[in-house]
């Protein structure tokens, strides 16, 4: 268990250290130690509220009217103050807060954006990453809140034990017990009280909320996963609608929200235990004092305004003491996230450092004139060979035709090309400062202006309207020239075959020297087909252009085909 928990402790750090220790660490260590500070003064405000008691019930037995309301006025000032510090003190906090969420968020999206790691973990059968979505956009948000909460509440319970827990042993005095004919003087026994009581109450807390960690885990993930599939069904609306799909997602729908219910049923048993246990121990706490201070005050040690500082002063070392009762919920929130967090990290380490070692495959850029490959292997996940020792040279203005029946690797030759297929092992030069372009069977229009999706993945930095929609009118799409600055979701808006000829609109505006298509007119009836291939090699004459496809149309528009078979060698001829 002490082990568990040291790891815990050192998984979260490994994960927060870097914000610590960042270029930002010298405005994050002054908003920690002006959010410390203000919590000591709240601690002060509340040490000089306790001792403020005394003189105010000690008027208040003595019936002096004068001096009640001078203490009420004395009263009036300091509770002012508190309000002040504890604005200030939420303030900084939330400061702190969005500052180490949004680095820890940019780091984050750095990370899996990097060298193709989103891509890289949706390939990898031994790291199933799930929901990575949800790790920077709600894991990270729960990481700092909590992180922050509980540190920063367990320093305030630290400060308020040490300055209380003196004020507590001076007015205990020292009680006598007899047992067994022996009479045993105890010091401060105000303080043993609160700290036995509090030790009863974190070990029996502990013992019935330690489910909680893997329930809070499983339940974020179920939810995950349920929104997950909702969103695939919003996606992919119209092929469910077209298989008449409704009723196999509805009981697949049943099926995920059927963990939902089932963890959130053991959560809310296990929560109930919990909230009769934390109840119960605050109900009884409140009344413990007073029980505890009464021998004392009835022998007249202790006069009233000492009795109700003794119930104030126990009030808060209680509470420091059972930091674990009030916040084991949190706790096991915490525990959870620090888990979901690290395994994103791992996962996202793993993939990046494995793969490329495993499969040796350099991608270099030179002062070349050809794209080459050399001694290429391309292998599945599972390592079964695809393509055996390709080697190939691209000149520019070539136009060359990948065919092959489906699964001998056409498409995942075009992704090693691009360099995103880890599984691989060779060489690969790509000729330097030229642009180059892969254009999927589905290319990805993002939600966005028109405009702006025109020339995905650059940024718009000039006014090429004009240009846009005499593009579009070549690229049959006369009606989305009066749309460029219409914000939509434009892969649900327009039709496969449009979305097609959206990305040969990208390509006469990016105008790249080596163009890969893949299966990039499979919608496209042959007459529009011959139209984009005739007006991209009319516009840009020497840029080299290689297509994986079926259709024996497209060899009208290349002058070299490759043929791939499942033996993984390929054969190189010139179209007639």
């Amino acid at each position: 268990m002490g082990r568990g928990k040291a790891a815990l402790l050192l998984t979260s750090w490994k994960i927060a250290r870097s914000y610590w220790f960042s270029e930002e660490k010298w405005s994050a260590w002054g908003l920690l130690v002006t959010v410390i500070t203000l919590n000591l003064g709240i601690v002060y405000m509340l040490v000089l509220i306790n001792t403020w008691q005394v003189n105010f019930y000690e008027v208040i037995q003595s019936h002096n009217y004068q001096g009640f309301m001078e203490s009420i006025g004395h009263y009036c000032i300091l509770a002012a103050c508190l309000v002040v510090v504890r604005g200030y003190q939420i303030y900084t906090r939330m400061m702190l807060h969005i500052g180490w969420r949004r680095w820890m968020t940019e780091r984050y999206l750095s990370d899996w954006l990097a060298h193709k790691t989103y891509y890289l973990l949706q390939l990898s059968q031994e790291h199933d990453m799930d929901n990575p979505d949800q790790r920077i956009s709600e894991d990270i948000e729960m990481f700092v809140w909590l992180t922050l909460r509980l540190s920063l509440d367990l320093l305030q319970d630290l400060v308020t034990i040490l300055s209380f827990i003196v004020i507590l042993w001076n007015l205990s005095g020292i009680i006598t017990l007899s047992i067994a004919g022996f009479e045993i003087p105890i010091q401060g026994y105000l303080v043993w009280v609160a700290m036995l009581y509090a030790m009863g109450g974190t070990y029996w807390t502990v013992k019935t909320g330690r489910p909680l960690v893997k329930l809070d885990f499983d339940q974020q993930r179920f939810e995950a996963d349920f929104r997950f599939s909702l969103m695939r069904l919003r996606e992919n609306a119209e092929s469910i609608a077209l298989y008449g799909g409704e009723k196999q997602e509805k009981w697949s729908f049943h099926q995920g929200f059927g963990k939902i219910v089932a963890t959130y049923r053991k959560i809310m048993k296990v929560r109930r235990s919990l909230t009769w246990l934390t109840s119960s121990y605050t109900q009884i706490s409140s009344i413990f004092a007073s029980i505890a201070a009464a021998p004392r005050y009835f022998t007249s040690q202790i006069h009233l305004g000492q009795m109700f500082q003794i119930v104030d002063a126990y009030r808060h070392v209680q509470t420091g003491f059972s930091f674990v009762v009030d916040s084991f919920t949190l706790l096991a929130q915490w525990r959870a996230v620090v888990n979901r967090l690290n395994n994103f990290l791992v996962s996202m380490e793993m993939v990046r450092g494995q793969l490329p070692r495993a499969y040796k495959l350099n991608i270099s850029r030179e002062n070349a004139s050809v794209y080459s490959a050399c001694n290429l292997q391309i292998f599945l996940p599972d390592g079964a060979l695809l393509i055996k020792d390709l080697s190939l040279m691209i000149r520019p203005a070539d136009k060359l035709l990948i065919m092959g029946e489906s699964g001998c690797g056409k498409s995942t030759l075009l992704r090693t090309f691009a360099g995103i297929w880890p599984y691989a092992s060779g060489k690969i030069i790509v000729p330097d400062k030229q642009k180059v372009m892969f254009v999927p069977q589905k290319s990805y229009l993002p939600y966005s202006s028109l405009r702006e999706m025109l020339v995905y993945p650059d940024i718009i930095k000039e006014d090429k309207d004009k240009v846009m929609r005499e593009t579009l009118v070549m690229c049959r799409l006369p009606h989305l020239t009066d749309k460029l600055h219409i914000v939509a979701d434009w892969g649900h808006t327009l039709s496969l075959g449009e979305q097609q000829r959206v990305a040969f609109a990208r390509v006469l505006l990016q105008k790249p020297n080596w163009l890969f298509l893949d299966e990039a007119t499979s919608a496209l009836d042959e007459s529009t087909e011959q139209a984009m291939y005739k007006m991209i090699v009319s516009t840009m004459p020497n840029a080299a252009i290689i297509s994986v496809g079926h259709r024996n149309t497209l060899m009208n528009y290349h002058t070299e085909k490759m043929e791939l078979n499942r033996l993984g060698s390929c054969v190189v001829t010139t179209i007639k």
